[in-house]
């Protein structure tokens, strides 16, 4: 068969444009399954378990983190684990206080599936030395964490990364815990609020990351205010990018303030991370 050269040109340049554009797709990345922390619900969750949880898979929301004393909800670990796993949905980590956290309730957490008790929160802390009792804490409990097959972590806030007197608690904590004992989920929020370039720490320290907060700032002065994810002015696509190239496992939307309500803006954020390319 003889072939017009120039639909052969034509029909050349066509595919190499193809295989061009099918590259830069590719190059994009996609947050192929992200997870929520259920405190982003807490007005609502409480009255109905179940049925809010179910709401949230149904949004797209493949992992959940949990929180309170009570990270099943009233359900055995074993029946949470089952009924989730019912929905398409794994919980995969708990907020726990440190007061909270003791060996029973580690036992439970794993019994129900789980791979990581997260702290929460600790406060500032008023000296280098009580940040470094904080990390010989956080050992303590990752210690116990291992025996069961589990993670032990710490969540940050912004007084984390806030410089007080010359110290950054959030990496004295690094520099302190043992990365095969204790993680970090990164609360990008909370970090950027701060004025951390959040971007450059996760150059430095992206490898004690395992997990991350997704949640959007609508300012920061005077104080931050928080709004739904394709609202606000933090560049998640930028940011996703590092965090996903830093090795994090886990990409958790947490929402604490409102446009509307809860429910609303859960499903605005589910939207807005299936849709961003980054």
């Amino acid at each position: 068969m003889i072939i017009n050269r120039r639909k052969f040109l034509q029909q050349s340049a066509s595919f190499a444009a193809l295989a061009l554009m099918t590259n830069e797709l590719q190059a994009k990345g996609t947050l192929k399954q992200f997870g929520c922390q259920l405190y982003s619900i807490r007005d609502v969750l409480p009255k109905d378990p179940k049925n809010y949880m179910k709401q949230l898979a149904d949004m797209g929301y493949k992992y959940f983190e949990s929180y309170s004393k009570d990270p099943f909800w009233g359900m055995a670990p074993k029946d949470a684990k089952a009924y989730l796993s019912d929905i398409g949905v794994q919980m995969v980590s708990t907020h726990l206080g440190l007061p909270d956290t003791n060996e029973e309730m580690i036992a439970k957490c794993a019994e129900g599936g789980l791979k990581y008790v997260i702290c929460p929160a600790i406060g500032m802390q008023p000296s280098a030395d009580a940040w470094k009792q904080k990390a010989e804490a956080f050992t303590k409990n990752g210690e116990i964490c291992k025996k069961y097959g589990l993670r032990y972590g710490y969540h940050n806030h912004a007084y984390s990364f806030q410089n007080a007197n010359g110290i950054k608690g959030q990496r004295i904590l690094l520099e302190n815990t043992d990365p095969s004992i204790v993680c970090f989920e990164l609360d990008m929020c909370w970090s950027e609020a701060a004025g951390e370039n959040s971007i450059e720490h996760l150059k430095q320290y992206g490898n004690r990351y395992e997990l991350c907060h997704i949640k959007q700032l609508a300012t920061k002065d005077p104080k931050p205010q928080q709004t739904d994810l394709e609202k606000g002015i933090i560049d998640y696509k930028s940011l996703l990018r590092a965090a996903k190239d830093s090795g994090i496992k886990y990409f958790l939307v947490e929402q604490e303030q409102y446009p509307i309500g809860p429910i609303e803006s859960m499903k605005s954020d589910a939207i807005y991370l299936k849709d961003l390319k980054f």
